[in-house]
């Protein structure tokens, strides 16, 4: 006889807020609210529900997490309500995903997505170009060229020109990157956006840098309209690709099809560059400066004050995912001044972390906590703090956040007293310091303050964050231990669980496993890892969930958010139900597909009973081959805390 969820569907509907949800949707691990006002809602209310195995917003939805398998039956509990709005009754988001991606995200969340698709990918070649300043500086230093019994005169000017193509090209050519990009985000042609981009820094135009210092003046047109290129103003790029990208896909629509190729592109670049020179470039650009003023003022109020107001704002704006907006607020400093001082405040947020997570490892007794604090600590020495923050900072009563808001405030308010810059931005924690090799006397003090900040973290989660429920040891039964594994259902290269880009697989809040990035962009076919019953098959093709002989719940998720998709790409070779051997061919998936909609296509294995395992261990950066061993389970006999209370009564 099927369990009846009615129970748990109203109290899920009700601390929502039956007046809250506009919609409800699910996937193949979590109930989809979009609602009206996230803050109404009582996370902790929520996470205490039977069977609810966390919470999480992002992505415009509050996301309840139930696991594969119930979710189905907790969702069709909530349609058979009949008090909310449930789109549909399987993984179609024709009317459910869809629609919160475009008329359910609030403005602020359109814009910081768009910030984050338009910046993201030009991340690289700007903390590259640092690391070239760095280098460029160390070794023509003249106190390090001394120990070779040289002095910088010794470099010949031609090696210096040579370097100076490595560190000067992008900054040089930072808003042809940025029309790029921007035409690339809004489904303009991108080679049209790079050649829009180059106009507006073209060697024929004055240099901005040139005209600002006094040495150049900009050409008079008509004798009355000051022309110059754009060089450093990264906003003046971005309304650039803006009105370009928008205007070619107006002119796409409306030239006939025999002339678009040419008439298309030829408007497109000559009225964005007229509409950019005649008047739009010069105004948004003084805006620009204003802005940038406006944040080197914050950061340089007297005795570390603005600096503490970013340290301490900035884990609370990773929190409601609007950080991405600090990357363009950063491009235009390094654009301007070639120093990044505000990426040196933010990233006292990760050294926090660690000393938070380091005292969670050292004082818990209980292992499974310890796990994730683990995996929380890698994680965030390498920049990736999502694991952290959302399985340890906030699930605690928000104490451990708190110790992290003012010592990364305190750490960044002692950087800003003594005005310490990166040159670059991009890189996190660990491989941070490479922004500040530039410059000796800034290398040392934000390497002493870093630990400071770690340390002071540390001691502070130890006097006052630690909560009492790691404290307490698993009380296990080991007598009956099991061994089992679990195989490769692709060709791929593994990846740590904890470093995939969803907060709820990287938290470990669906189980222990690993994540495997595929082979090449071909089409990859996904075989089944054990011998078992399939209690999951998506109608989208994305996941699968497989129950074997001896108990195990395996799931197997292709991709991130690759619901949406609706099953383009993927093919199905299996049916809900159906028994399958180790090997067996469950279906396959189209990588190219899941990129070329700017989508994730790891797959992650999931053992989502992880808690009826002593241990489970894989092992992460290595080549696999499909049907080779993935995953080793232990299992046992386990009498938990809460089952040896009840015991008790």
């Amino acid at each position: 006889m099927a369990k009846d969820y009615s129970k748990l569907a109203q109290q899920i509907v009700e601390q929502v807020g039956l007046d809250n949800i506009e919609s409800v949707t699910h996937c193949q691990t979590r109930l989809r609210f979009v609602v009206k006002n996230r803050k109404l809602i009582d996370d902790k209310k929520i996470e205490n529900l039977d069977l609810v195995k966390g919470v999480f917003f992002g992505s415009g939805q509050y996301q309840v997490i139930i696991g594969t398998g119930l979710v189905n039956d907790v969702y069709s509990a909530i349609d058979k309500l009949g008090t909310v709005n449930a789109i549909y009754g399987k993984d179609d988001v024709n009317s459910g995903e869809s629609n919160v991606n475009n008329e359910n995200k609030t403005k602020l969340q359109r814009f910081m997505a768009m910030l984050s698709g338009i910046f993201i990918p030009i991340i690289p070649v700007i903390a590259a170009t640092g690391l070239f300043l760095g280098l460029q500086s160390a070794f023509t230093n003249a106190q390090v060229l001394k120990l070779f019994g040289a002095v910088p005169s010794d470099i010949p000017t031609s090696v210096n020109t040579v370097i100076s193509v490595l560190t000067g090209t992008v900054f040089s050519f930072l808003p042809a990157l940025i029309v790029w990009s921007t035409f690339r985000y809004f489904k303009g042609t991108p080679i049209v956006g790079i050649v829009i981009g180059l106009m507006l820094v073209s060697p024929t135009l004055p240099n901005a840098y040139d005209v600002a210092g006094g040495t150049a003046k900009a050409i008079m047109l008509f004798g009355h309209i000051p022309v110059i290129g754009s060089q450093g103003s990264v906003l003046t790029a971005l309304v650039a690709g803006y009105i370009g990208a928008n205007m070619e896909n107006y002119f796409h629509k409306h030239v006939p099809n025999v002339l678009d190729q040419i008439i298309t592109p030829f408007l497109t670049m000559l009225l964005t560059f007229g509409i950019m020179i005649l008047g739009v470039g010069p105004i948004v650009h003084w805006i620009e400066n204003v802005m940038v003023a406006g944040v080197e003022s914050v950061i340089h109020l007297p005795f570390g004050i603005g600096g503490f107001l970013i340290g301490a704002a900035y884990p609370l704006m990773v929190l409601v995912g609007i950080h991405q907006m600090m990357i363009a607020i950063e491009t235009s400093l390094l654009a301007a001044t070639h120093l990044n001082p505000l990426i040196t405040l933010e990233a006292m947020y990760g050294f926090a972390n660690l000393g938070v997570a380091l005292a969670m490892i050292i004082r818990s007794k209980s292992k499974k906590s310890k796990a994730t604090f683990v995996g929380a600590f890698s994680s965030q020495l390498f920049g990736v703090s999502e694991p952290t923050l959302f399985g340890v900072l906030i699930r605690y009563n928000f104490k451990p956040l708190i110790v992290t808001v003012l010592t990364s405030g305190f750490g960044a308010a002692a950087l800003s007293i003594l005005n310490v810059a990166a040159n670059s931005y991009g890189l996190a924690v660990v491989p941070s310091y490479l922004m500040y090799i530039y410059n000796a006397r800034d290398l040392i003090i934000y390497t002493i303050v870093s630990i400071l900040t770690v340390i002071v973290a540390f001691i502070a989660t130890n006097m006052f964050a630690i909560p009492k429920e790691i404290l307490i040891e698993d009380v296990v039964n080991k007598e009956k231990i099991k061994d089992n594994a679990v195989y490769a259902p692709i060709d791929g290269h593994t990846l740590a669980l904890d470093k995939v880009n969803d907060p709820v697989f990287a938290s470990g809040m669906m189980g222990q496993g690993i994540a495997i990035k595929p082979d090449g962009s071909a089409k990859v076919n996904i075989y089944a890892p054990q011998t078992g019953k399939l209690n999951i098959v998506a109608d989208t093709g994305h996941a699968y969930g497989l129950t074997t002989d001896s108990g195990t719940e395996i799931l197997i998720h292709i991709g991130i958010d690759t619901v949406s998709l609706k099953g383009k790409g993927f093919t199905i070779n299996t049916k809900a139900d159906q028994i399958v051997n180790k090997g067996d061919l469950l279906g396959s998936f189209d990588p190219k597909v899941i990129k070329e909609n700017k989508l994730d296509d790891t797959v992650m294995v999931i053992i989502t009973n992880s808690k009826d395992y002593m241990n489970i261990e894989s092992q992460p950066d290595e080549n696999i081959s499909h049907g080779s061993a993935l995953i080793a389970l232990q299992q046992e006999n386990t009498i938990g805390i809460n089952d040896s209370v009840a015991l008790q009564k």
